[in-house]
């Protein structure tokens, strides 16, 4: 094939001054999009051959699009977000929250979101900072909005790390709130506190320690264990065969970071073996350390960490 250029105006993504005063970041779309670029005027020029070019025009489109809808691409996961939109196999469909969308920013953020669409049961699992609990939650609240399900129980097993809960000050209630309070916070992120406390009244939320899910039937429900590395295998049983008609469950923790006394014996880990392949309505997805989009020194501190372990 023949060498073509074409252009594109930036527009929205003039909003993007990292992209432009980056040799790094400029290398990294060549390379990925298997191009020439030239910056000028706020006008993109691009080289090479006709489908790689026509691809990256592609590219650019789906990032203008993404920006004009109010997402911030920030500087330290622009390569990631890059990847997953160049990805040829990549259907990126965000969470729509009313006027709000939220968009995965990796690929296996991504995946993550497709099957949580397609399925049941899904597993997510990973280290800190990959987003696996706010995703979850954002899903939880598009399908309860959008009237997919009729309520959303969140639930996290309350385990001692390092802390007792009898020497916390409180009634029950004020012990496991620190327990519970990262749900909250991506609920109040949202749709606001005041929405939040509201479909807590009526029963449209249910966010409660893992010990209250025993002996019921979770009917028309999105259903999210979280943290659920710290679970015993005969809580996680319990958790899974709430499972009723017309509900979802999702469940999500990170391995690395177990508090019980024997971590070998985590019901994430051995609920991870025992339904991996048991039938296609359940599907597992693990992160890695690419997958975290918190400030960058959480995955170098995660990486020292692992390193000093082997």
């Amino acid at each position: 094939m023949g060498i073509v250029r074409d252009s594109f105006i930036a527009g929205g993504m003039l909003g993007l001054p990292f992209l432009w005063n980056s040799d790094k970041h400029a290398k990294f779309l060549e390379k990925k999009l298997e191009v020439s670029i030239v910056f000028r005027g706020g006008t993109l020029f691009v080289e090479g051959e006709k489908k790689n070019v026509e691809s990256a025009i592609g590219c650019f489109r789906q990032i203008e699009d993404i920006i004009s809808s109010g997402y911030n691409i920030k500087d330290a996961g622009f390569e990631q977000f890059i990847t997953l939109l160049y990805e040829r196999d990549n259907n990126v469909e965000p969470i729509i929250i009313k006027n709000r969308q939220i968009f995965p920013k990796t690929i296996n953020q991504n995946r993550y979101l497709q099957e949580i669409r397609k399925h049941s049961v899904v597993i997510g699992i990973g280290p800190s900072g990959t987003g696996k609990t706010y995703l979850t939650v954002a899903m939880a609240v598009e399908s309860l909005l959008s009237g997919a399900v009729k309520r959303i129980i969140l639930t996290r097993p309350a385990v001692e790390a390092g802390e007792s809960l009898g020497y916390l000050p409180g009634d029950l209630a004020e012990k496991i709130n620190p327990y519970l309070r990262p749900l909250y916070d991506a609920l109040y992120d949202m749709i606001g506190p005041e929405k939040v406390e509201r479909y807590v009244e009526n029963g449209k939320i249910e966010i409660a320690p893992l010990a209250y899910m025993r002996g019921r039937t979770l009917n028309g429900a999105f259903a999210i264990l979280d943290e659920a590395q710290n679970s015993s295998v005969t809580q996680m049983k319990m958790f899974l065969t709430r499972l009723g008609f017309g509900s979802k469950m999702v469940i999500t923790g990170d391995i690395t970071q177990v508090d019980l006394p024997e971590p070998k014996k985590s019901g994430l880990l051995i609920s991870a073996k025992i339904l991996d392949g048991i039938d296609k309505d359940i599907k597992i997805v693990y992160f890695n350390n690419a997958d975290i989009v918190r400030n960058p020194l959480v995955s170098k501190i995660i990486n020292a960490y692992e390193k000093r372990k082997n």
